[in-house]
């Protein structure tokens, strides 16, 4: 009896016995299946950690390339700080080891901040180097663009420079359809000098949407044939950095669209023969003139 105990104590042994080393055996098995992968994962990461590296790298030698072209105080500042930051974070991660998975992944993060933010950099030195104009160059190195930013915004200053020049020559009014009929007491026309009771001059001014829309002010400068100027009151308007005299003047209101009026001289003197001069003046600038003659008397 107690033998055949014996022969199952031993049985249940062995079976407990082999059941350990089938344990230890799995155990090993997956241990070392855990530190291949671990090792993996730590080569994985170191690989990721030098990407890191190389890249926070090149962003530095690219900001670092880009401020010998900014020549805002401001930029310059921003530039400073965000070097700075880069210098920290390429300390930081030459400390980190490559098991920090998560300060690698924040790392990774903060590199990627870095990378728009050299883009919005970018954005940046090209609005203020170009001036209001867009630099539409294509298949161009950032590097390359920045080495010709002065040339171009060189030319660009002188073209900005050209068609401010241009739109203040588009918006000077035009007058056309200038015209004198001569009329006497009872408004009718006449040839006769010694009739003339009034002069009436008809004048069209063209359309114009450049031009600043408002009330302006038209002077017409009425030259007898001996080039002296027909006047009453003696009045004057700004001309060419100074002041000279006007025969009539009249308030407009110019809307844009082409305007016509009529303006008129009273006769009161004897008038000569010959060739009269019209010259009709608005914001400053001469608008338009003609000539009529009288020829009899």
């Amino acid at each position: 009896m107690e033998k055949k105990k014996l022969t199952t104590l031993l049985a249940v042994l062995g079976v407990v016995i082999a059941l350990l080393i089938v344990g230890l055996i799995v155990f090993a098995n997956k241990s070392k299946k855990q530190s291949k992968q671990l090792a993996e994962t730590e080569q994985f990461m170191e690989e990721e950690k030098q990407q890191m590296v190389t890249e926070v790298e090149a962003i530095a030698d690219e900001m670092e390339g880009f401020t010998l072209y900014v020549h805002n105080d401001s930029l310059l500042r921003e530039f400073d700080m965000q070097k700075q930051k880069i210098k920290e974070l390429q300390d930081e991660l030459r400390r980190t080891k490559a098991t920090n998975a998560k300060r690698i992944s924040e790392l990774k993060a903060e590199i990627a901040t870095l990378r728009k933010l050299l883009a919005h950099y970018i954005e940046q030195i090209d609005s203020l180097n170009s001036q209001n104009q867009r630099l539409t160059t294509e298949n161009i190195e950032v590097k390359q663009r920045f080495q010709n930013v002065s040339a171009t915004a060189e030319q660009l200053a002188k073209e900005r420079e050209s068609l401010t020049e241009t739109v203040s020559r588009a918006a000077i009014l035009e007058a056309h359809s200038i015209s004198v009929t001569p009329l006497d007491g009872r408004e009718r026309k006449t040839e006769r000098a010694t009739r003339m009771r009034t002069l009436k001059f008809n004048f069209t001014i063209g359309k114009n949407i450049t031009a600043a829309p408002g009330m302006k002010t038209v002077y017409l400068r009425l030259t007898r044939p001996d080039d002296e100027l027909m006047t009453k009151g003696g009045g004057t308007f700004p001309y060419e950095n100074g002041n000279i005299g006007y025969s009539i003047k009249k308030e407009i209101e110019y809307s844009g669209e082409a305007y016509s009026d009529v303006m008129y001289w009273n006769v009161d003197e004897v008038l000569q023969l010959g060739t009269y001069r019209i010259d009709l003046f608005a914001d400053g600038n001469r608008i338009g003139s003609q000539s009529f003659r009288i020829e009899k008397n």
